[in-house]
């Protein structure tokens, strides 16, 4: 029985990715006029789809809303009974259909003409009621669907998704939409706290900060290591500038060379031109400095190469830019 599950899995997939393929004959310059059009909009993408198509039309318009290019969803049943207020003159209309007769959408043809708002059509046919009256066509035509049936939409949807993202992408790249940009439609995801994050949000300050004067001894250094928790201390001047630092791993180093912890000053054994980050570096910036020299911690530092911050590995990886 598990075997008839499987080869009837395998023919759907065998089935939409050839759908997938068969598009690339549809890359063309009705694609490039779409692609155009879109540009020109100074207003948004206003996506409508009835049933599945109305499905697949969400993830299209969340797409491009997130990759630059303003858009919406429609619902065409909604839009004939007032929600048609959504679209301004400004707008783009893409319509999407398989068949390209569904009455819901046919019904808002005249009023939108009426805008003089482009009509960009996904379906399988230009020579369909919604092809006619489009300013371009997006074919979406596939040999068959891949429900044994054929009935159920299956292939025809997976072919308009990936029409939908080739649009998206198409647009993105044209215009120039970089990770900083998506980060910022995106800030309660993994990238965009790695891109908008800065040191300033994470960093300790403060009292937090883990200090010792050059003159001090290295017992009381380790102890402000053990007190402030960031397995490191800096070491300042009198006018408070960083001078050094001492970590556990300087530590390790000194006991090794049996040197007296409570009488030796830790000017003596700390190491000098650390690296140190500007409070508003990124904080993914902070981390690929703190990789590329092999350190677990370092200090923010103002302009006077006093230290305002301190943050470690630790803390990276809690707000999530590990």
């Amino acid at each position: 029985m598990s075997s008839a599950y499987i080869k009837s899995a395998l023919k759907v997939l065998e089935i939409e990715s050839q759908a997938i393929v068969q598009l690339k004959q549809y890359i063309d310059g009705s694609f490039e006029k779409s692609c155009q059009i879109i540009r020109n909009c100074k207003g948004k993408v206003v996506v409508s789809g009835m049933g599945k198509s109305g499905h697949i039309g969400h993830k299209i318009a969340a797409t491009l809303a997130s990759t630059g290019t303003p858009a919406f969803f429609m619902h065409p049943g909604e839009a004939n009974h007032g929600d048609l207020g959504m679209i301004t003159d400004q707008d783009v209309l893409l319509a999407i259909s398989n068949s390209g007769e569904t009455g819901e959408l046919l019904n808002l043809i005249p009023v939108v003409k009426r805008l003089e708002i482009p009509i960009i059509s996904m379906t399988n046919s230009t020579k369909s009621s919604l092809g006619k009256h489009s300013d371009a066509v997006l074919c979406i035509k596939v040999e068959q669907e891949a429900c044994s049936l054929g009935l159920a939409p299956t292939a025809s949807t997976t072919a308009t998704l990936a029409m939908g993202d080739a649009l998206a992408v198409a647009l993105l790249d044209a215009s120039g939409f970089t990770s900083a940009d998506f980060a910022l439609s995106h800030p309660g995801g993994s990238l965009g706290r790695r891109l908008l994050l800065t040191i300033a949000d994470i960093m300790h300050t403060g009292d937090e900060l883990p200090l010792v004067e050059l003159n001090q001894t290295v017992r009381s250094a380790l102890f402000e290591i053990s007190k402030k928790g960031l397995g490191m201390t800096g070491i300042v001047d009198d006018s408070g500038k960083l001078v050094g630092i001492f970590t556990d791993g300087d530590l390790r180093r000194i006991l090794d060379d049996r040197i007296d912890i409570h009488s030796t000053p830790v000017s003596q054994v700390m190491t000098v031109n650390s690296k140190t980050g500007k409070p508003n570096m990124l904080a993914v910036e902070g981390l690929n400095l703190m990789e590329k020299h092999r350190i677990n911690s370092m200090f923010a530092v103002d302009d006077e190469n006093k230290p305002v911050g301190a943050l470690n590995m630790h803390m990276l990886l809690k707000a999530g830019v590990v």
